[in-house]
Protein backbone atom coordinates (compact mmCIF):
# COMPACT_ATOMS: atom_id res chain seq x y z
CA UNK A 1 0.00 0.00 0.00
CA UNK A 2 2.68 2.40 0.67
CA UNK A 3 4.30 2.04 -2.67
CA UNK A 4 1.35 3.04 -4.27
CA UNK A 5 0.69 6.15 -2.45
CA UNK A 6 3.24 8.83 -2.47
CA UNK A 7 4.89 9.77 0.67
CA UNK A 8 3.41 12.85 2.59
CA UNK A 9 4.99 15.57 4.18
CA UNK A 10 4.62 16.16 8.00
CA UNK A 11 2.54 19.19 7.59
CA UNK A 12 -0.09 17.45 5.59
CA UNK A 13 -0.36 14.31 7.61
CA UNK A 14 -0.62 16.64 10.68
CA UNK A 15 -3.74 18.04 8.28
CA UNK A 16 -5.16 15.37 7.68
CA UNK A 17 -5.09 13.91 11.49
CA UNK A 18 -6.79 17.04 11.96
CA UNK A 19 -9.73 16.57 9.71
CA UNK A 20 -10.06 13.44 11.42
CA UNK A 21 -9.95 14.58 14.74
CA UNK A 22 -12.52 17.60 13.86
CA UNK A 23 -14.84 15.24 11.47
CA UNK A 24 -14.48 11.48 13.93
CA UNK A 25 -14.10 12.91 17.42
CA UNK A 26 -15.75 15.87 17.86
CA UNK A 27 -19.56 14.80 17.48
CA UNK A 28 -20.55 16.13 21.24
CA UNK A 29 -18.85 19.33 19.65
CA UNK A 30 -21.21 19.90 16.92
CA UNK A 31 -24.44 18.57 18.65
CA UNK A 32 -24.12 21.56 21.11
CA UNK A 33 -23.43 23.99 18.09
CA UNK A 34 -25.98 23.02 15.86
CA UNK A 35 -28.46 23.18 19.02
CA UNK A 36 -26.98 26.95 19.66
CA UNK A 37 -27.28 28.46 16.13
CA UNK A 38 -30.57 26.59 15.50
CA UNK A 39 -32.49 26.80 12.04
CA UNK A 40 -29.64 26.12 9.60
CA UNK A 41 -29.94 29.77 7.96
CA UNK A 42 -27.40 31.58 6.51
CA UNK A 43 -25.62 33.17 9.78
CA UNK A 44 -26.36 29.21 10.77
CA UNK A 45 -24.20 27.88 7.92
CA UNK A 46 -21.67 30.81 8.43
CA UNK A 47 -21.06 30.51 11.60
CA UNK A 48 -20.50 26.30 11.00
CA UNK A 49 -18.86 27.03 8.40
CA UNK A 50 -15.65 29.79 10.62
CA UNK A 51 -16.10 26.97 13.26
CA UNK A 52 -14.96 24.18 11.13
CA UNK A 53 -12.00 26.00 9.92
CA UNK A 54 -11.36 27.50 13.52
CA UNK A 55 -11.52 24.30 15.57
CA UNK A 56 -9.71 22.62 12.47
CA UNK A 57 -6.98 25.35 12.55
CA UNK A 58 -6.46 25.05 16.01
CA UNK A 59 -5.76 21.37 16.37
CA UNK A 60 -3.59 21.84 13.23
CA UNK A 61 -1.34 24.05 15.37
CA UNK A 62 -0.91 21.88 18.02
CA UNK A 63 -0.28 18.70 15.90
CA UNK A 64 2.29 20.16 13.64
CA UNK A 65 4.30 20.40 16.96
CA UNK A 66 3.99 16.81 17.87
CA UNK A 67 4.99 15.14 14.28
CA UNK A 68 8.40 14.69 14.23
CA UNK A 69 10.82 11.78 12.88
CA UNK A 70 10.07 8.49 15.37
CA UNK A 71 7.81 9.97 17.33
CA UNK A 72 5.44 11.34 15.35
CA UNK A 73 3.20 8.17 15.04
CA UNK A 74 3.29 6.80 18.04
CA UNK A 75 1.64 10.12 19.58
CA UNK A 76 -0.89 10.39 16.95
CA UNK A 77 -1.21 6.70 17.81
CA UNK A 78 -2.06 7.52 21.50
CA UNK A 79 -4.15 10.43 20.45
CA UNK A 80 -6.37 8.68 18.44
CA UNK A 81 -7.13 5.80 20.85
CA UNK A 82 -7.68 8.11 23.90
CA UNK A 83 -9.41 10.43 21.87
CA UNK A 84 -11.93 7.75 20.67
CA UNK A 85 -12.53 6.50 24.64
CA UNK A 86 -13.08 10.34 25.54
CA UNK A 87 -15.40 10.57 22.41
CA UNK A 88 -17.32 7.62 23.66
CA UNK A 89 -18.08 9.00 27.32
CA UNK A 90 -19.23 12.72 25.68
CA UNK A 91 -21.92 11.11 23.13
CA UNK A 92 -23.09 7.78 25.18
CA UNK A 93 -23.19 9.77 28.61
CA UNK A 94 -23.31 13.74 27.70
CA UNK A 95 -20.75 14.64 29.62
CA UNK A 96 -17.98 17.79 29.57
CA UNK A 97 -14.23 16.80 30.09
CA UNK A 98 -12.56 19.73 32.49
CA UNK A 99 -10.01 19.60 35.56
CA UNK A 100 -12.47 18.00 37.78
CA UNK A 101 -14.11 15.06 35.03
CA UNK A 102 -10.04 14.02 34.95
CA UNK A 103 -9.92 14.30 39.26
CA UNK A 104 -13.25 12.76 39.20
CA UNK A 105 -12.03 10.07 36.88
CA UNK A 106 -8.71 9.36 38.86
CA UNK A 107 -10.55 9.05 41.79
CA UNK A 108 -13.05 6.72 40.51
CA UNK A 109 -12.70 2.67 42.15
CA UNK A 110 -12.32 -0.39 40.57
CA UNK A 111 -16.00 -1.27 40.69
CA UNK A 112 -17.34 1.83 39.31
CA UNK A 113 -14.73 1.35 36.44
CA UNK A 114 -15.36 -1.93 35.53
CA UNK A 115 -19.33 -0.72 35.30
CA UNK A 116 -18.21 1.50 32.37
CA UNK A 117 -16.01 -0.26 30.09
CA UNK A 118 -18.55 -2.33 28.05
CA UNK A 119 -18.32 -3.95 24.43
CA UNK A 120 -19.66 -0.78 22.56
CA UNK A 121 -16.90 1.41 24.38
CA UNK A 122 -14.30 -1.72 23.36
CA UNK A 123 -15.60 -2.14 19.95
CA UNK A 124 -15.79 2.02 19.66
CA UNK A 125 -12.08 2.35 20.70
CA UNK A 126 -11.15 -0.62 18.02
CA UNK A 127 -13.19 1.14 15.49
CA UNK A 128 -13.14 5.17 15.92
CA UNK A 129 -9.20 4.44 17.34
CA UNK A 130 -7.78 1.93 15.17
CA UNK A 131 -8.72 1.92 11.83
CA UNK A 132 -7.44 6.24 12.17
CA UNK A 133 -4.14 4.34 13.06
CA UNK A 134 -3.99 1.53 10.92
CA UNK A 135 -4.21 4.42 8.03
CA UNK A 136 -1.31 6.66 10.11
CA UNK A 137 1.07 3.82 10.02
CA UNK A 138 0.43 2.82 6.20
CA UNK A 139 0.70 6.12 4.88
CA UNK A 140 4.46 6.91 4.02
CA UNK A 141 5.82 9.75 5.18
CA UNK A 142 9.19 11.62 4.60
CA UNK A 143 10.82 14.25 6.40
CA UNK A 144 13.57 17.14 5.16
CA UNK A 145 16.75 17.52 6.20
CA UNK A 146 16.72 18.69 9.83
CA UNK A 147 17.09 21.96 9.14
CA UNK A 148 14.92 22.95 6.34
CA UNK A 149 12.18 20.08 8.36
CA UNK A 150 12.25 22.61 11.36
CA UNK A 151 12.19 25.81 8.78
CA UNK A 152 9.46 24.38 6.88
CA UNK A 153 7.46 23.49 10.21
CA UNK A 154 8.24 27.39 11.76
CA UNK A 155 6.16 28.35 8.16
CA UNK A 156 3.49 25.68 8.23
CA UNK A 157 2.75 27.16 12.09
CA UNK A 158 3.04 30.45 11.51
CA UNK A 159 -0.15 29.73 8.25
CA UNK A 160 -1.77 27.75 10.67
CA UNK A 161 -1.66 30.91 12.82
CA UNK A 162 -2.44 33.51 10.22
CA UNK A 163 -5.67 31.34 9.40
CA UNK A 164 -6.64 30.96 12.96
CA UNK A 165 -6.58 34.41 13.48
CA UNK A 166 -8.17 35.25 10.35
CA UNK A 167 -11.46 33.19 11.11
CA UNK A 168 -11.51 34.47 14.62
CA UNK A 169 -11.32 38.45 13.28
CA UNK A 170 -13.73 37.10 10.42
CA UNK A 171 -16.17 36.15 12.51
CA UNK A 172 -15.16 37.93 16.22
CA UNK A 173 -18.45 39.60 17.33
CA UNK A 174 -20.44 36.03 16.82
CA UNK A 175 -17.93 33.86 18.33
CA UNK A 176 -16.78 36.62 21.00
CA UNK A 177 -20.79 36.02 21.70
CA UNK A 178 -21.25 32.54 21.13
CA UNK A 179 -18.17 31.68 23.79
CA UNK A 180 -19.30 34.07 26.11
CA UNK A 181 -22.38 32.97 26.54
CA UNK A 182 -21.53 29.07 26.22
CA UNK A 183 -18.27 28.53 27.67
CA UNK A 184 -18.97 24.96 28.31
CA UNK A 185 -18.03 24.51 24.49
CA UNK A 186 -14.56 24.48 25.06
CA UNK A 187 -15.14 21.67 27.69
CA UNK A 188 -16.73 20.26 24.21
CA UNK A 189 -13.49 19.75 21.87
CA UNK A 190 -11.34 17.05 21.48
CA UNK A 191 -8.53 16.34 21.98
CA UNK A 192 -7.72 19.66 23.25
CA UNK A 193 -10.26 19.55 26.08
CA UNK A 194 -8.68 16.32 28.05
CA UNK A 195 -5.10 17.23 27.17
CA UNK A 196 -5.60 20.74 28.91
CA UNK A 197 -7.62 19.22 31.65
CA UNK A 198 -5.20 16.13 32.05
CA UNK A 199 -2.57 18.68 32.11
CA UNK A 200 -3.64 20.90 34.58
CA UNK A 201 -4.40 18.25 37.21
CA UNK A 202 -1.20 16.68 37.17
CA UNK A 203 0.22 19.91 37.44
CA UNK A 204 -1.71 20.33 41.02
CA UNK A 205 -1.31 16.71 42.22
CA UNK A 206 2.42 17.04 41.62
CA UNK A 207 3.07 20.87 42.89
CA UNK A 208 5.43 21.09 45.77
CA UNK A 209 4.30 19.41 49.20
CA UNK A 210 2.54 21.74 51.22
CA UNK A 211 2.45 21.64 54.90
CA UNK A 212 -0.90 20.89 56.59
CA UNK A 213 -2.92 24.23 57.57
CA UNK A 214 -4.28 23.84 60.78
CA UNK A 215 -7.39 25.46 61.56
CA UNK A 216 -9.94 26.34 64.43
CA UNK A 217 -6.88 25.69 66.96
CA UNK A 218 -9.20 27.72 69.68
CA UNK A 219 -12.16 25.16 69.14
CA UNK A 220 -13.89 23.70 72.66
CA UNK A 221 -17.19 22.40 73.86
CA UNK A 222 -19.28 24.72 75.59
CA UNK A 223 -21.76 24.30 77.50
CA UNK A 224 -24.68 24.30 76.16
CA UNK A 225 -26.13 21.05 77.16
CA UNK A 226 -27.39 20.38 80.45
CA UNK A 227 -24.80 18.49 82.86
CA UNK A 228 -25.69 15.14 83.28
CA UNK A 229 -27.12 14.60 79.46
CA UNK A 230 -26.65 11.50 78.13
CA UNK A 231 -24.04 11.67 75.44
CA UNK A 232 -24.67 13.17 72.03
CA UNK A 233 -24.26 11.28 69.39
CA UNK A 234 -24.53 12.61 65.60
CA UNK A 235 -24.69 10.35 62.77
CA UNK A 236 -23.86 12.37 59.35
CA UNK A 237 -25.19 10.51 56.35
CA UNK A 238 -23.02 11.42 52.77
CA UNK A 239 -25.39 9.85 50.25
CA UNK A 240 -24.20 9.71 46.38
CA UNK A 241 -25.96 11.05 43.64
CA UNK A 242 -29.46 11.59 44.86
CA UNK A 243 -31.82 13.82 43.37
CA UNK A 244 -34.19 16.13 44.88
CA UNK A 245 -36.45 15.81 42.67
CA UNK A 246 -36.82 12.36 43.02
CA UNK A 247 -37.60 12.09 46.78
CA UNK A 248 -41.49 11.78 47.33
CA UNK A 249 -40.92 14.00 50.49
CA UNK A 250 -40.16 16.88 48.17
CA UNK A 251 -43.07 16.16 45.81
CA UNK A 252 -42.11 13.58 43.43
CA UNK A 253 -45.31 11.48 42.38
CA UNK A 254 -43.72 8.16 43.18
CA UNK A 255 -43.38 6.46 46.72
CA UNK A 256 -39.80 6.13 47.03
CA UNK A 257 -39.78 7.53 50.41
CA UNK A 258 -42.73 5.21 52.12
CA UNK A 259 -40.25 4.26 55.44
CA UNK A 260 -39.13 8.15 55.82
CA UNK A 261 -42.38 9.25 55.77
CA UNK A 262 -43.40 7.54 59.03
CA UNK A 263 -40.69 9.27 61.16
CA UNK A 264 -42.37 11.58 63.30
CA UNK A 265 -40.60 14.66 63.58
CA UNK A 266 -38.18 14.07 60.55
CA UNK A 267 -36.94 17.75 58.64
CA UNK A 268 -37.21 17.34 55.35
CA UNK A 269 -35.09 20.30 53.35
CA UNK A 270 -36.59 20.61 49.66
CA UNK A 271 -34.50 23.39 48.76
CA UNK A 272 -31.24 22.04 49.28
CA UNK A 273 -27.76 22.44 46.83
CA UNK A 274 -24.27 20.90 46.83
CA UNK A 275 -20.97 22.68 46.24
CA UNK A 276 -19.86 20.28 43.07
CA UNK A 277 -21.37 18.32 40.99
CA UNK A 278 -19.43 15.53 41.46
CA UNK A 279 -18.01 13.51 44.58
CA UNK A 280 -13.80 15.01 44.85
CA UNK A 281 -15.28 18.10 44.79
CA UNK A 282 -18.82 18.29 46.82
CA UNK A 283 -17.28 16.07 49.70
CA UNK A 284 -13.71 18.02 50.54
CA UNK A 285 -16.23 21.19 49.89
CA UNK A 286 -19.17 20.02 52.33
CA UNK A 287 -16.58 19.55 55.33
CA UNK A 288 -14.43 22.81 54.15
CA UNK A 289 -14.72 26.50 56.51
CA UNK A 290 -14.43 27.98 53.16
CA UNK A 291 -17.92 28.52 51.20
CA UNK A 292 -17.94 27.28 47.63
CA UNK A 293 -17.16 30.29 45.95
CA UNK A 294 -13.76 30.43 48.01
CA UNK A 295 -13.06 26.33 47.69
CA UNK A 296 -10.38 24.79 45.98
CA UNK A 297 -10.32 21.42 45.81
CA UNK A 298 -6.31 20.69 45.56
CA UNK A 299 -5.82 23.08 47.95
CA UNK A 300 -8.55 21.79 50.54
CA UNK A 301 -5.78 18.80 50.84
CA UNK A 302 -3.35 20.87 52.92
CA UNK A 303 -5.77 22.26 55.04
CA UNK A 304 -8.16 21.24 58.27
CA UNK A 305 -11.57 20.49 58.11
CA UNK A 306 -14.82 20.08 60.06
CA UNK A 307 -13.70 16.64 61.24
CA UNK A 308 -10.63 17.98 62.64
CA UNK A 309 -12.01 20.58 64.94
CA UNK A 310 -14.58 18.51 65.99
CA UNK A 311 -11.76 15.60 66.82
CA UNK A 312 -9.53 18.55 68.65
CA UNK A 313 -12.85 19.53 70.56
CA UNK A 314 -12.62 16.39 72.07
CA UNK A 315 -15.72 14.61 70.39
CA UNK A 316 -15.08 10.86 69.28
CA UNK A 317 -15.03 11.18 65.24
CA UNK A 318 -15.00 8.54 62.85
CA UNK A 319 -15.79 7.76 58.90
CA UNK A 320 -17.15 4.75 57.83
CA UNK A 321 -16.71 4.33 54.03
CA UNK A 322 -19.09 2.13 51.62
CA UNK A 323 -18.19 4.30 48.51
CA UNK A 324 -14.87 5.46 46.87
CA UNK A 325 -12.97 6.59 50.02
CA UNK A 326 -13.03 10.17 51.41
CA UNK A 327 -11.47 12.20 49.24
CA UNK A 328 -8.83 13.18 51.81
CA UNK A 329 -11.20 14.58 54.30
CA UNK A 330 -10.98 11.27 56.67
CA UNK A 331 -7.24 11.51 56.81
CA UNK A 332 -6.90 11.97 60.33
CA UNK A 333 -9.76 10.51 62.14
CA UNK A 334 -10.38 6.90 62.29
CA UNK A 335 -11.39 5.40 59.23
CA UNK A 336 -13.42 1.89 58.11
CA UNK A 337 -13.41 1.23 54.20
CA UNK A 338 -15.71 -1.42 53.39
CA UNK A 339 -16.25 -1.44 50.06
CA UNK A 340 -14.01 -3.82 49.55
CA UNK A 341 -15.33 -6.21 52.23
CA UNK A 342 -15.69 -10.06 51.59
CA UNK A 343 -18.78 -10.69 54.17
CA UNK A 344 -21.63 -12.36 51.96
CA UNK A 345 -23.79 -11.05 54.00
CA UNK A 346 -23.95 -7.39 52.76
CA UNK A 347 -20.98 -7.96 49.75
CA UNK A 348 -20.93 -10.28 46.00
CA UNK A 349 -18.04 -10.58 43.78
CA UNK A 350 -17.94 -6.77 42.72
CA UNK A 351 -19.36 -4.51 45.95
CA UNK A 352 -21.19 -4.17 48.81
CA UNK A 353 -24.28 -3.17 49.59
CA UNK A 354 -24.91 -0.69 52.01
CA UNK A 355 -26.49 -2.29 54.66
CA UNK A 356 -22.45 -3.16 55.34
CA UNK A 357 -22.58 0.44 56.89
CA UNK A 358 -25.41 -0.45 59.70
CA UNK A 359 -23.53 -3.12 60.72
CA UNK A 360 -20.66 -1.16 61.20
CA UNK A 361 -22.50 1.58 62.87
CA UNK A 362 -23.97 -1.01 65.30
CA UNK A 363 -20.32 -1.72 66.18
CA UNK A 364 -19.70 2.10 66.75
CA UNK A 365 -22.97 2.86 68.38
CA UNK A 366 -22.05 -0.05 70.93
CA UNK A 367 -21.05 0.75 74.14
CA UNK A 368 -20.54 4.54 73.28
CA UNK A 369 -20.34 6.55 76.19
CA UNK A 370 -18.95 9.79 75.14
CA UNK A 371 -20.45 12.76 72.24
CA UNK A 372 -19.64 11.54 68.82
CA UNK A 373 -20.06 12.20 65.05
CA UNK A 374 -19.79 9.11 63.17
CA UNK A 375 -19.46 9.96 58.98
CA UNK A 376 -21.46 7.23 56.91
CA UNK A 377 -20.32 7.70 53.09
CA UNK A 378 -23.07 5.63 51.00
CA UNK A 379 -22.46 3.86 46.81
CA UNK A 380 -26.21 5.25 46.94
CA UNK A 381 -27.47 5.87 43.91
CA UNK A 382 -23.96 5.66 41.70
CA UNK A 383 -24.53 5.30 37.73
CA UNK A 384 -24.35 4.48 35.16
CA UNK A 385 -24.92 0.46 37.00
CA UNK A 386 -27.83 1.68 39.06
CA UNK A 387 -29.22 -1.88 39.28
CA UNK A 388 -26.18 -3.20 41.26
CA UNK A 389 -26.85 -0.60 44.42
CA UNK A 390 -29.80 -2.10 46.05
CA UNK A 391 -30.70 -5.47 46.72
CA UNK A 392 -33.72 -7.08 44.59
CA UNK A 393 -36.39 -7.06 47.25
CA UNK A 394 -35.99 -3.00 46.06
CA UNK A 395 -36.73 -3.39 42.68
CA UNK A 396 -40.33 -1.86 43.46
CA UNK A 397 -40.16 0.10 40.35
CA UNK A 398 -39.81 -2.02 36.85
CA UNK A 399 -38.81 -2.65 34.53
CA UNK A 400 -35.53 -1.84 35.79
CA UNK A 401 -32.75 -0.83 33.31
CA UNK A 402 -30.06 -3.90 33.57
CA UNK A 403 -26.98 -2.40 31.58
CA UNK A 404 -24.87 0.07 31.92
CA UNK A 405 -24.80 0.91 28.62
CA UNK A 406 -27.67 3.43 29.25
CA UNK A 407 -28.37 4.13 25.56
CA UNK A 408 -29.47 0.22 25.44
CA UNK A 409 -32.60 1.07 27.76
CA UNK A 410 -35.54 3.24 27.63
CA UNK A 411 -35.49 6.52 29.77
CA UNK A 412 -38.24 5.01 31.70
CA UNK A 413 -36.26 1.98 32.67
CA UNK A 414 -33.72 4.35 33.24
CA UNK A 415 -35.44 6.08 35.90
CA UNK A 416 -37.20 2.72 37.60
CA UNK A 417 -33.51 1.80 38.21
CA UNK A 418 -32.19 4.96 39.82
CA UNK A 419 -35.63 5.03 41.65
CA UNK A 420 -34.92 1.57 42.83
CA UNK A 421 -31.58 3.11 44.56
CA UNK A 422 -33.65 5.89 46.12
CA UNK A 423 -36.04 3.36 47.57
CA UNK A 424 -33.10 1.60 48.79
CA UNK A 425 -31.65 4.91 50.50
CA UNK A 426 -34.88 5.58 51.92
CA UNK A 427 -34.87 2.27 54.05
CA UNK A 428 -31.39 2.97 55.10
CA UNK A 429 -32.16 6.17 56.65
CA UNK A 430 -34.57 4.94 58.45
CA UNK A 431 -33.06 2.26 59.61
CA UNK A 432 -30.33 4.57 61.11
CA UNK A 433 -32.94 6.34 62.58
CA UNK A 434 -34.40 3.41 63.77
CA UNK A 435 -30.93 2.60 65.85
CA UNK A 436 -31.02 5.65 67.06
CA UNK A 437 -34.21 5.58 68.59
CA UNK A 438 -33.38 2.23 70.21
CA UNK A 439 -30.65 3.57 72.21
CA UNK A 440 -32.29 5.46 75.36
CA UNK A 441 -28.86 5.78 76.81
CA UNK A 442 -27.65 8.21 74.18
CA UNK A 443 -29.27 11.54 73.01
CA UNK A 444 -29.24 10.20 69.13
CA UNK A 445 -29.87 12.64 65.13
CA UNK A 446 -29.33 12.20 62.09
CA UNK A 447 -28.27 14.20 58.90
CA UNK A 448 -28.39 13.32 55.47
CA UNK A 449 -27.39 15.16 52.45
CA UNK A 450 -26.17 13.71 49.01
CA UNK A 451 -22.93 14.31 47.52
CA UNK A 452 -24.33 15.65 44.09
CA UNK A 453 -27.12 14.84 42.00
CA UNK A 454 -27.52 12.92 38.71
CA UNK A 455 -28.40 13.68 34.95
CA UNK A 456 -31.07 10.63 33.76
CA UNK A 457 -31.48 11.46 30.10
CA UNK A 458 -32.68 15.24 30.07
CA UNK A 459 -31.48 16.67 26.81
CA UNK A 460 -29.33 13.76 26.04
CA UNK A 461 -27.05 13.90 29.26
CA UNK A 462 -26.41 11.26 31.96
CA UNK A 463 -24.39 10.49 35.01
CA UNK A 464 -22.71 13.71 36.29
CA UNK A 465 -19.17 15.84 36.92
CA UNK A 466 -20.50 18.82 34.68
CA UNK A 467 -18.78 21.64 35.15
CA UNK A 468 -20.56 23.38 37.75
CA UNK A 469 -20.78 26.67 35.81
CA UNK A 470 -22.94 24.69 33.34
CA UNK A 471 -24.77 22.06 35.31
CA UNK A 472 -28.38 21.28 34.91
CA UNK A 473 -30.13 21.29 38.57
CA UNK A 474 -31.04 17.85 37.84
CA UNK A 475 -26.88 17.67 39.72
CA UNK A 476 -27.01 20.25 41.90
CA UNK A 477 -29.91 20.15 43.42
CA UNK A 478 -29.74 17.36 46.65
CA UNK A 479 -32.11 15.87 48.56
CA UNK A 480 -31.49 17.06 52.65
CA UNK A 481 -33.31 15.46 55.81
CA UNK A 482 -32.53 15.93 59.18
CA UNK A 483 -33.79 13.50 62.30
CA UNK A 484 -33.46 14.42 65.85
CA UNK A 485 -34.50 12.23 69.25
CA UNK A 486 -36.22 13.80 72.29
CA UNK A 487 -33.35 13.63 74.21
CA UNK A 488 -31.80 15.59 72.04
CA UNK A 489 -34.31 17.73 71.62
CA UNK A 490 -35.06 18.16 75.09
CA UNK A 491 -31.56 18.48 76.23
CA UNK A 492 -30.29 20.95 73.51
CA UNK A 493 -33.62 22.97 73.82
CA UNK A 494 -35.10 22.97 70.21
CA UNK A 495 -37.98 23.32 69.05
CA UNK A 496 -39.63 21.01 66.52
CA UNK A 497 -42.21 23.62 65.11
CA UNK A 498 -38.85 25.86 64.65
CA UNK A 499 -37.04 23.64 62.93
CA UNK A 500 -39.94 22.99 60.45
CA UNK A 501 -40.46 26.31 59.66
CA UNK A 502 -36.78 27.14 58.98
CA UNK A 503 -36.83 24.02 56.95
CA UNK A 504 -38.64 25.96 54.11
CA UNK A 505 -35.54 27.92 53.52
CA UNK A 506 -32.97 27.33 50.84
CA UNK A 507 -29.62 25.91 51.95
CA UNK A 508 -26.49 24.39 50.77
CA UNK A 509 -23.27 22.21 51.43
CA UNK A 510 -22.10 25.67 52.83
CA UNK A 511 -24.06 25.32 56.17
CA UNK A 512 -23.10 21.59 56.98
CA UNK A 513 -19.30 23.13 58.85
CA UNK A 514 -21.33 25.50 61.09
CA UNK A 515 -24.62 24.09 61.49
CA UNK A 516 -22.84 20.76 62.88
CA UNK A 517 -20.48 22.81 65.16
CA UNK A 518 -23.70 24.69 66.33
CA UNK A 519 -25.01 20.98 66.60
CA UNK A 520 -22.16 19.37 68.88
CA UNK A 521 -21.64 22.76 70.97
CA UNK A 522 -18.28 23.20 69.42
CA UNK A 523 -17.15 27.29 69.82
CA UNK A 524 -15.17 28.68 66.98
CA UNK A 525 -13.72 32.05 66.05
CA UNK A 526 -14.30 30.56 62.59
CA UNK A 527 -18.32 29.71 63.62
CA UNK A 528 -20.75 31.76 61.43
CA UNK A 529 -23.80 31.74 63.30
CA UNK A 530 -26.04 32.98 60.40
CA UNK A 531 -25.19 29.70 58.17
CA UNK A 532 -26.09 27.30 60.84
CA UNK A 533 -29.42 26.14 60.14
CA UNK A 534 -30.23 25.11 63.84
CA UNK A 535 -29.00 28.67 65.48
CA UNK A 536 -32.61 30.07 65.28
CA UNK A 537 -34.40 27.33 66.70
CA UNK A 538 -32.18 26.60 70.01
CA UNK A 539 -33.04 28.59 72.99
CA UNK A 540 -30.42 28.80 75.87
Amino acid sequence: MKKLLRPARAEWLALGAALLFVLLFNLPFWQRMLHIVGPLDGHAVKMLGLSFVLVTAFINLLLLLLVWPRIGRPLLTVLFVTTAAVSYFMSQYGVLIDTNMVRNAMQTDGAEVRDLITLKMVLTVLLLGGLPSLWLWQAPLSFRPALREVGSRVLALLITAGVLFGVAMAGYQDFASLFRNNRELRFAITPTNYLQATSSYFKRVNAKAQPLQQIGLDAKRGQGWPQGSKPRVLVLVVGETARADHFSLNGYPRPTNPELAKVPGLVNYPDAWSCGTETAVSVPCMFSALPRDKFDADEAKHRENLLDILKRSGLAVSWLDNNSGCKEVCNRVPTQLLFGAKDPKFCNSEECFDDILLDALDGKLKGLQQDAVIVLHQKGSHGPAYYKRYPQQFAAFQPECRSSELQKCSRQDIINGFDNTIRYTDYFLAQVIKRLQQRQDIAGSMFYLSDHGESLGENNMYLHATPYIVAPDAQKHIPMLAWFSPQWLSAANMQPQCLQQASRQRYSQDNLFHSVLGLMDVHTALYEQPLDMYAACRQH
